[in-house]
């Protein structure tokens, strides 16, 4: 059988005996942060760092729970933000960490804020680059590339490098609009072509940025190679992105960002979640949960996605079928299909894993559903509660 159990990487260092006893004691459904593993993958990405003199940086838009950036603190050069909150959030949560920004279009009306929480600011154009580079003095500026080397296969709503991509700069509108005065704003170059992706990937992409980009960079002070880098996965080939970052280094003399967000919080936390009732439709039986994935795992359809569960199996032949669904009124609100050791029945409980990552950030309440308390599990297996939430923050995006 294909259950995965406390030895799969999605639950791995939990005990057996966590998840019916102390995970059935918390209200569903909510989010558990694992500390340990978090501690984990920063430790991981921080030996890289020590290992390659890369900087690497937090992808606040897949994981932004500040009430853990002190302990991220002590092992990421900073956070990336993708505008003027997650910024200002980077730099409140963080201290004296790097915070970079880079944002496919500023706000005008924003950018004069930006720059007091920014360190880094990169641009998606030449023509934004004119516009603001000038008032940004002090900051280290840079430009993100499109080196047109798509590596993507089957998600092609990540696919930067697309024909048609609203990001980056490509070689030929480069050579069209670039201007000496422009470059010498210019401190690095930003490219971000992957997406849970291992380092193979990346040279490739390396490769294409040499060929289009190699005579610039060595004017410049830094290149960062953006997110999408699966570093704290079990098979993940840390040689390979060693060694591009040692070509990057000592080919252009550049300081080498990454800037993952998953890999930061890879299965560091579950959803938690309770069978509400069971239906059947067409021969199908339906386990309907208190969590939906169109609100609170919004990837898996997005992606999408089917995520791991405890004692499951993503395989329906391998034991007893059910297809896992939302309470919500989208007829498309399903998790999944999946084989359990045994029946599933109203009152159930069932934890996904790999829930750090796109959750808590990216949650919604489409039909006012509430969204989950958030959880810490720490080094001991003890429960905190960090936030929860209720109706005001339902109503409260709605109007006065």
């Amino acid at each position: 059988m294909a259950y995965l159990d406390c030895s799969a990487a999605p639950f791995r260092g939990l005990s057996p005996y966590q998840i019916p006893s102390l995970f059935s004691s918390l209200p569903t459904p909510c989010y558990v942060i694992d500390e340990a593993r978090l501690e984990t993958n920063a430790a991981c990405l921080a030996t890289l760092a020590e290992r390659t003199g890369c900087k690497i940086l937090l992808a606040q838009k897949a994981f932004s729970n500040y009430d853990f950036y002190p302990l991220l603190s002590r092992y990421l050069a900073g956070t990336e933000a993708s505008g003027l909150y997650e910024a200002r959030l980077g730099r409140e949560e963080m201290g004296d960490r790097e915070v970079h920004v880079f944002c496919g279009a500023y706000r005008e009306e924003e950018f004069s804020e930006l720059l007091n929480y920014a360190d880094h600011i990169v641009f998606n154009s030449i023509h934004q680059l004119e516009k603001f580079g000038p008032l940004a003095k002090g900051k280290s500026l840079g430009l993100r590339i499109n080196p047109e080397y798509s590596t993507q296969e089957g998600h092609a709503i990540y696919d930067p490098c697309s024909p048609g991509s609203r990001l980056g700069v490509t070689r030929e509108v480069w050579d069209l609009e670039m201007t000496e005065d422009l470059l010498c704003l210019l401190d690095g170059l930003h490219f971000h072509t992957l997406c849970e992706q291992n380092s193979d990937d990346l040279v490739k992409t390396l490769e294409a940025v040499e060929a289009k980009f190699g005579d610039v960079l060595p004017r410049l002070k830094w290149l960062n190679m953006g997110g999408g880098h699966h570093i704290t996965r079990d098979d993940y080939d840390l040689a390979g992105l060693e060694q591009a970052i040692s070509h990057a280094q000592t080919t252009w003399g550049v300081q080498v960002y990454l800037e993952p967000g998953e890999a930061v919080a890879l299965n560091a936390g579950y959803l938690v979640s309770r069978v509400l009732d069971v239906v059947e439709s067409s021969g199908i039986r339906i386990a309907i949960l208190d969590a939906s994935a169109a609100c609170h795992m919004p990837d898996v359809l997005e992606m999408p996605y089917q995520p791991p569960i405890y004692q499951a199996s993503k395989d329906p032949s391998h034991g007893i079928f059910f297809r896992l669904a939302g309470p919500t009124c989208l007829a498309g609100d399903v998790i999944g299909d999946y084989a359990f050791p045994c029946e599933l029945t109203e009152g159930d409980l069932l934890v996904f894993g790999d829930m750090a990552i796109y959750t808590t950030c990216k949650n919604n309440t489409f039909n006012g559903m509430p969204l989950p308390d958030i959880w810490r599990m720490d080094k001991n297996g003890a429960f905190t509660k960090l936030t929860s939430f209720g109706y005001q923050d339902f109503k409260m995006r709605l109007g006065k």
